[in-house]
Parts: structure tokens; sequence; C-alpha cells
């Protein structure tokens, strides 16, 4: 009697088994829709973020890509080996049509080293390429010198680089794809951020953010000239349309020149800027930054700069562009 009982009660536990089972594999399967589905979701609002860019105001016409490639405006000063290692290394971009250095030193540069970077710039084109090299010699030291208007720059595109950082050339060149995307903005390797002040009193005060500032808040509003694109016609408005009272504080305090570019570029725009993801190499041990009290100078030019203009051009994005063709997550 017990066996008879007990032969009947297995069909049903086995049922009972099977039904647990497709219950979890169900809720299982569930689970792996909600993450796809927010994974999607996410994505699409990143490329749509991505893709936005704000219009520019009516008094400054919207600027179109040439269709050519780009020319480097490279500042240095006194660092030769640095300066032969950047230009050996940026000459063989493919998409580079002349590299021009911002000289600024009061002897000018040596046969020997002219002699090396005309070497070093036929020796490393690529594909017939020729690659136009030309030292834009200053009389006058002032870190406005690399803002100068270029008279015979061929090309819209200008890529600002300082000679102590290198750059992959794959990274320089999705770079100038972003920026032929919005070739009145900024787009550049190295954020940073402001911020409103709060612990000041009598009138709204600004704070310059460093790169810890922008991992920390995801957020920023400028990119330093020390790496990036923007369109040759910025040369012409620093030099002859940007308050003088900025560039005599950039000259006198040497410092600041790379914010007094973004603050202007953002008071023409109205738009933020573009931060590019990309690996740097800093191939120098010293300058400005590394000087003690950095940060409170910065500070200063900033809310120096935003009395001149009579308001905060600067505007936070957190957007940012990345080559998702390179990494497997983006």
């Amino acid at each position: 009697m017990r066996g008879s009982w007990f032969l009947k009660r297995r069909p049903e536990q086995r049922f009972r088994l099977l039904a647990a089972s497709a219950v979890k594999s169900v809720r299982i399967n569930l689970l792996l829709c909600c993450c796809i589905a927010l994974v999607l979701i996410v994505l699409a609002t990143t490329v749509s973020t991505l893709l936005v860019f704000s219009d520019l105001p009516p008094s400054l016409p919207r600027s179109h890509a040439s269709g050519k490639g780009y020319s480097i405006v490279m500042n240095t000063w006194k660092r030769y080996d640095l300066l032969k290692q950047s230009i050996a290394h940026y000459s063989s971009c493919p998409r580079l049509e002349s590299v021009h250095i911002v000289w600024s030193e009061p002897d000018p540069p040596s046969d020997d080293l002219l002699k090396f970077l005309h070497h070093a710039i036929r020796s490393k084109s690529k594909d017939g390429q020729r690659v136009k090299l030309k030292i834009d010699i200053n009389k006058e030291d002032s870190l406005n010198n690399r803002f100068k208007e270029i008279k015979d720059l061929e090309t819209d595109a200008v890529f600002s680089i300082d000679d102590d950082v290198i750059f992959p050339c794959s990274s320089v060149e999705f770079a100038f794809d972003v920026w032929q995307s919005a070739p009145d903005t900024m787009v550049g390797f190295v954020p940073r951020a402001h911020w409103v002040d709060s612990s000041e009193s009598g009138g709204v005060k600004f704070k310059y953010g460093g790169w810890w500032s922008v991992w920390w808040t995801g957020t920023y509003s400028m990119v330093l000239s020390k790496a990036a694109f923007f369109h040759k016609k910025y040369f012409s408005v620093y030099t002859n349309e940007m308050p003088a009272s900025i560039r005599e504080y950039v000259t006198h305090n040497r410092n600041c020149e790379d914010i007094a570019m973004s603050f202007l570029v953002a008071n023409a725009t109205d738009a933020p800027p573009i931060w590019v993801q990309g690996k740097i190499f800093e191939i120098g041990s010293t300058g400005i930054s590394s000087l003690g009290g950095h940060s409170v100078r910065r500070t200063e030019c900033v809310n120096r700069f935003t009395a001149v203009y009579g308001r905060m051009p600067l505007v936070s994005t957190s957007v940012k562009a990345v080559d998702s063709r390179n990494i497997w997550f983006w």
C-alpha cells in the first residue's frame, strides 16, 4: 500500500520540479531582456547626445569644413630635443598638410636644427604627401604668439599642440573627423572645468578645475589649446577683436592664453567644446602647470576674463567623443 502511494507521488514531484525550473528559466530570460533593453537605451541616449550641437548666434556665420587636411601650429621654447621628437612623429600623420612652429626665442633657430626638421618632414611623410614646414619667428616673447594670425595658412583646421605632448596619429585623425562635424567648436584632448565658488560672498565668483575635477564630476567647459583643433578664423579674432586687456594680462602674467582662447570661442558660439578621448604621452617634465600656485593663478584668470566679457561664456557639458572602433566598451 505504501509502495503504491509512493509511485503515485513520483510523477507529481517531477511535474513540480519541471514547473519550478521553467519559472526560473523565464525569470532569467526576463532579467536578460531587461539588461539588454537598458544597454540599448543608454547607447541610444549617448549617440543622440553626441550628435546634438548648439546653433551659432546670428552674429557669427557658421563655418564649413573645406575638405582639406589640417595644419599643426606648435608652440616651443628652448626644448630642441622635444621639438625634434614631436615633429618627427606628427610628420607621418596622413592628412597633415603643414607645420608652423611658433618661435619666440631671442635667437633664431640654428642651421643644424632647421636641417634636422626639414629632413624629418621629408623622411616621415607618407604616400607622396608633401608637408610644408614654416618657422614663424616673433620678436616679442609672449604666450599670445601661439594665436597670432598666420596669413599663409592654407587649411581651415588648425591643430594647436605643445612640443612636449604626443598623441598617436590615429587619435589626431579621429579628432579631426570630430572637428569637421562642428568646425566652429574647439575639439581637444585635455578637458578642464569651472564652477561657481560658493565660499565667496559679494558677487558671483568662479573657480578653475583641473583634471581631477573633470574626473570627479564628469563635466568640463574647456579643452586646452595644448592639444586642440579649432578654426583658423579664431587667430584673427584673438589678435584683432578680443579685448586688448586680456592679451596684456596674458603677456604680463605668462599664463592663461589657453583659457583666453576657450573664452573667445565660447563667447562666439554659446556652445561647449568637445572632449575627444585619446592616449597622451607627455615627453617633457617641466612647464607652467608644474609651478606652485598654478590653480590659484588660473582661477584669477577665469574671474578676470569673466569681468572683461561681462558674463561667464563657458558652457559645461558631459559629452565625450570616443572612437569605438578600437575599444570593446564605450
